[in-house]
C-alpha cells in the first residue's frame, strides 16, 4: 500500500469526521444534504459486502468498518435526532436521477456478471456521483457554512489522492481498473468548481 491510499484514506476519514463533529457540536444539520449522506450509506453497505468472504488486511477492515458505522451515524443524527434541524425544503435533488442510470450501469459494464461484484461496480458508480445532492442544495441556498466547505474540501482532495494512487499503482505493479479510474475521474471533476470557489474565498 502506498502513501497516497493512505492519506487519500485518512482524509476521506477527516471529512466524516469534520461533518459528525460539526453536527454534533451545532446540534444541527442545517447546509447538510441527508439525501448525499443516504448514498454514501449505500455506497459503503454495497461496497463492503465482502467483509463476509474476504480478509485482506486489518488495516482494510478496521477502515470498512468505520466507514460504515460513521456513514450510518450520519444519517441518524440528519434524519432521528436532529431531524428538527434538517432542511428538507433546499435538499430536494431527486434520487433516482442518479439511482437509476447507475445502476443500469452496473449491470451493463462491470468486471463479472456476479451478484458482489455488480454490487461493488454499483457502489463504484454510485460514489462518483452521490456527493451532487450536496453540491445541488449549496448552489440552490447560495451559502455553505465553513465546516461544511471543509469537509467537500477534504472529500475532494481524498479523490485526487486516489487518483495519483492509481496513477503510482499502474507505474509500479501494472495495475489498472477502469471501472475505478474512470468513475474516480468524474467525481473529482464535480468538485473542480467547488475546489476553485474554495480556494478563493
Amino acid at each position: 500500500m502506498n502513501i497516497f491510499r493512505i492519506l487519500g484514506d485518512l482524509s476521506h476519514l477527516l471529512a466524516i469526521i469534520i461533518l459528525l463533529m460539526k453536527i454534533l457540536k451545532s446540534k444541527s444539520c442545517a447546509g447538510i444534504s441527508g439525501k448525499s449522506q443516504i448514498l454514501f450509506a449505500l455506497v459503503f453497505t454495497t461496497r463492503y459486502l465482502d467483509l463476509f468472504t474476504t480478509f485482506i488486511s486489518v488495516y482494510n477492515t478496521v477502515m470498512k468498518v468505520i466507514f460504515l458505522i460513521c456513514a450510518y451515524v450520519t444519517v441518524y443524527m440528519i434524519y432521528v435526532r436532529f431531524r428538527k434541524t434538517f432542511d428538507s425544503e433546499n435538499d430536494s435533488f431527486r434520487l433516482e436521477f442518479l439511482l437509476v442510470p447507475v445502476t443500469g450501469l452496473s449491470f451493463l459494464e462491470n468486471h463479472s456478471f456476479t451478484p458482489l461484484e455488480i454490487l461493488w461496480t454499483f457502489s463504484i458508480y454510485l460514489e462518483s456521483v452521490a456527493i451532487l445532492p450536496q453540491l445541488f442544495m449549496i448552489s440552490k441556498t447560495g451559502e455553505a457554512e465553513t465546516i461544511t466547505t471543509h469537509y467537500l474540501f477534504f472529500l475532494g482532495l481524498y479523490r485526487a489522492l486516489y487518483i495519483a494512487n492509481w496513477v503510482w499503482r499502474y507505474h509500479t505493479e501494472n495495475f489498472y481498473d477502469q471501472i475505478a479510474v474512470v468513475s474516480g475521474v468524474v467525481q473529482t471533476i464535480f468538485y473542480c468548481d467547488f475546489f476553485y470557489l474554495y480556494v478563493t474565498k
